[in-house]
């Protein structure tokens, strides 16, 4: 992602100062690898300037929290961090702090890879006993998707029921919809970050341009706000002191540098990440994963026939041509889908470190480790679309509802 701007500007706070010459291109709306189609994740730390997740910090995570790390720590996809450390620091001193994650409704049900990061919010919300909000940025998927304002709304329902089922609890955890919940403090937080953030600011971050609606340019600071606690007076009154942890993908750390140069001129705490690696799409990480495309993801609403279709169809592999070859050489790891597929979701460590030897060696066939991909994946969306069948219209209102919220401080209210 290339900060440089047209005219003189102070950077943005974690701002790459490159060449122009990554071959690689990240932003909110757009991954596409290098050369070879592949995201270099070390390359990506220094450009947008942000902190590996050390081995340390997640032992500390284990130690305070008195619970096995999620796999998606142990394994390394969550792998980098603004300010992680100081949120530790919190926990540890008692001083509350709370969690904000997203989703832009787009399809009528979520794909695994939306999946990740509310299953990783889900242990960090169940290891701290902390609040959480959720927004869902359906005025953004009609600014850039062009859908209808009442088939993203309706939308935005839609995918709150399936975020639900990940297990929440409606106690500490408020859903929003931008179109239902902007106004009063969220709106006037989000003029104070339009306030102190310039047009060339805006293209340079997210590459917008002259052509685009004004609603695009001015969209960043609805996105941001809610890294605000006095966004939601119901939960936490007018305090400023209150720290947030966001966790998403990496691709949404732009959003983030913004709101963390903003947050000292407007009072207001910087918000702290955890960012994740991107789930690839099953074609292979140079494939791009979409809601539309049907072909590219596992979606939680597939039926057992069709995850295993599309895994033996689509999913890409790092076997080898022949079966003599692949004896000799093993699977090519690296490239794949569903040796990856597995490092997600398999959760005994165990079991992955047999599948990765015996495939790796040659031992195990593509076939073998598609069928267990099958079988992992088809109980975990079975277990999802129960939960989901549980999840009526008054359960939506009821995390969607504008309420007061208990403050955890070190696992008391």
């Amino acid at each position: 992602l290339d900060m440089a701007a047209d005219e003189p500007q102070q950077p943005v706070e974690g701002a790459a100062q490159g060449d122009g010459t990554e071959e690689q291109h990240i932003d909110p709306w757009t991954v596409s690898g290098g050369a070879d189609g592949k995201i270099d994740y070390g390359k990506l730390i220094v450009q947008f300037g942000c902190s590996r997740l050390t081995e340390d910090l997640v032992a500390r995570v284990e130690r305070l929290t008195n619970r096995p790390a999620h796999p998606f720590l142990k394994r390394g996809i969550f792998f980098a961090h603004r300010d992680f450390n100081e949120i530790l620091d919190c926990y540890e001193r008692g001083i509350p702090f709370y969690l904000y994650t997203g989703r832009g409704p787009s399809s009528e049900a979520l794909h695994m890879g939306h999946l990740v990061p509310f299953m990783f919010t889900k242990y960090l919300q169940d290891a701290f006993n902390v609040p959480l909000v959720i927004q869902l940025t359906d005025d953004e998927k009609a600014l850039w998707k062009g859908l209808d304002i009442d088939e993203s709304r309706r939308l935005a329902r839609e995918n709150a029921k399936d975020i639900i089922a990940c297990g929440f609890d409606v106690s500490k955890t408020f859903i929003f919809s931008d179109f239902e919940f902007v106004g009063g403090a969220f709106y006037r937080n989000i003029v104070q970050i339009q306030r102190c953030v310039s047009m060339n600011q805006v293209r340079g971050i997210f590459g917008l341009g002259m052509e685009d609606y004004i609603g695009k340019i001015a969209f960043p600071a609805v996105q941001a706000a809610p890294s605000f606690a006095d966004t939601f007076p119901h939960m936490f009154g007018k305090r400023k002191d209150i720290r947030c942890l966001i966790p998403c993908a990496i691709d949404q750390d732009p959003y983030f540098r913004m709101t963390r140069d903003v947050a000292p001129r407007l009072g207001q705490c910087k918000p702290a990440l955890i960012e994740s690696r991107f789930f690839p799409a099953l074609q292979g990480e140079s494939g791009k994963m979409s809601a539309s495309d049907i072909t590219s993801a596992i979606f939680v609403n597939d039926t057992p026939a069709q995850i295993q279709s599309k895994i033996n169809k689509y999913a890409f592999s790092g076997g080898r041509a022949t079966i003599e070859e692949h004896r000799t050489l093993g699977a090519n790891l690296e490239v794949d889908v569903p040796w990856k597929y597995l490092n997600f979701f398999l959760e005994d460590d165990k079991e992955l470190a047999r599948i990765g030897e015996e495939y790796g060696s040659g031992r195990m066939l593509t076939g073998d480790i598609k069928k267990e991909l099958i079988k992992v994946l088809s109980d975990l969306v079975g277990r999802h679309q129960k939960a989901r069948a549980a999840v009526t219209e008054s359960v939506v209102d009821a995390f969607m509802a504008v309420r007061p919220m208990c403050l955890v401080a070190a696992g008391k209210c």
